[in-house]
């Protein structure tokens, strides 16, 4: 029986959607029962990194040689069988996704410490604390890796988040490359390299950037994280080392002018103007008679029976929408792990040369969404707010809030995989 036949006439390399359709044929019905079997088994089993990519691995190496004894692929050359079992291991990772990324709170700590140690140092940090030779300095065009190293968490298979380092890196190479060029220097290598790499991750700072790592190395299918790919990747690796040590020294700086600036940019972030009394002076007592100030004097009132028996009950003061602000500033200095919070505002940390014309649109979006939700804080206080705006504004921040993120869409679309998912899941 010629299975293959529908698939035969080709001969491009398979593509994410090839692979798809190739999965819906009815010969591959037991590779969709053997996927859905190990989905629904790995699932079912608590989080153990090692134990679980190792499972991982060795139900890709199985499952890519089954491939190659079956009709469909029947004839067809390493770059398409290659693809094929690129289409399995993003099929199975963006369904395992949420069950092993950032699963085990070592994990998750270590993300949480290296983001806000690199929201402190970006503030601070220039490339000649890297020793960036002078020639190589080109902060406008490195942007354009840090956009790239930024995206990976946009995206849930382990190859399209290394596709992030190695567009990042080629970014820089291939600038470090031009560069030298044009002051007739001998070719950069990694000693150029390696420094660039790591001004270019301070800058970018994505989040759970630790997580991100660890996810290719164990998920990645280990016979394609090769070559250039390994090679970048071990310098993404080299990065992550360099920052989660970095002290005075390894930026050829004295230690108690790194730890003044690392207190200095910790302020800068939180912005705090004074200390919070803890919310002390809002609980108030109606012990003491009411005074009424009449003209130059003050005059005791007395109080009525009614009063008299609430002497002892303490009242609490509506907060203001400046007290609420300055105790939870108060919170974030003394919560360790709040740096978090920050994550959902890319723009914090930028400096008016960081933006593009492309951000305009992002940034107002965002600002019209922090201004309905601090009146609409304030309404909801009985307070007043500095801030006025019409309800047109409003309705726009609420279209631009209950709008399609389309980044954050993932790996999958369209109605093939729907389709193949359904095979799987049901």
């Amino acid at each position: 029986m010629d299975t293959a036949e529908p698939f035969s006439a080709s001969t491009a390399p398979l593509t994410w959607h090839d692979f798809l359709e190739r999965m819906r044929h009815p010969s591959a019905s037991e590779f969709v029962k053997s996927i859905k079997t190990f989905i629904v088994s790995f699932s079912n089993n608590p989080p153990d990194p090692e134990r679980d990519s190792a499972s991982v691995q060795e139900f890709l190496s199985n499952m890519e040689s089954a491939f190659r004894a079956h009709p469909l692929w029947a004839g067809r050359s390493e770059e398409e069988l290659d693809s094929a079992g690129e289409g399995l291991e993003k099929y199975i990772m963006t369904k395992l996704f949420t069950r092993v990324f950032a699963s085990h709170p070592d994990d998750v700590k270590v993300d949480d410490e290296l983001y806000e140690k690199l929201a402190l140092v970006q503030q601070f940090i220039r490339s000649e604390h890297l020793d960036i030779q002078p020639a190589y300095q080109n902060e406008t065009s490195w942007l354009l890796a840090q956009k790239e190293l930024q995206k990976i968490n946009i995206y849930k298979a382990p190859r399209d988040k290394l596709v992030c380092i190695l567009s990042c890196c080629k970014v820089i190479s291939n600038l470090l490359f031009n560069a030298s060029t044009d002051a007739n220097e001998s070719l950069p290598g990694a000693d150029e390299f390696l420094p660039v790499l790591i001004y270019v991750t301070i800058k970018a700072n994505p989040p759970q950037l630790h997580s991100n790592l660890l996810y290719i190395q164990r998920y990645r299918r280990e016979s394609r994280l090769v070559g250039e790919a390994a090679y970048f990747f071990t310098n993404m690796l080299s990065a992550e080392s360099f920052v989660m040590n970095i002290s005075g020294e390894s930026l050829s700086m004295d230690e108690t002018e790194f730890q003044k600036n690392m207190e200095s940019a910790q302020a800068l972030i939180y912005g705090l103007s004074g200390d919070y009394d803890g919310g002390q002076s809002q609980n108030q007592s109606i012990s003491e008679p009411k005074e009424i100030k009449k003209e130059n004097s003050t005059v005791p009132v007395e109080s009525t029976a009614e009063e008299a028996n609430m002497k002892e009950q303490p009242v609490t003061k509506i907060p203001s929408v400046s007290d609420l602000e300055n105790k939870g500033a108060n919170m974030i200095m003394k919560d360790e792990t709040s740096i978090k919070e920050f994550r959902s505002f890319p723009y914090l940390y930028s400096r008016a040369g960081d933006l593009t014309v492309g951000d305009v649109e992002d940034l107002l979006n965002s600002y019209k969404q922090l201004v309905l939700r601090y009146v609409s804080l304030a309404k909801g206080l009985g307070v007043s707010s500095s801030l006025s705006q019409s309800s047109e504004t409003q309705n726009s921040s609420v279209t631009a809030d209950a709008a399609e993120d389309k980044g954050s869409t993932g790996v999958f679309g369209g109605n093939s995989e729907s389709k193949l998912a359904g095979e799987v899941e049901s």
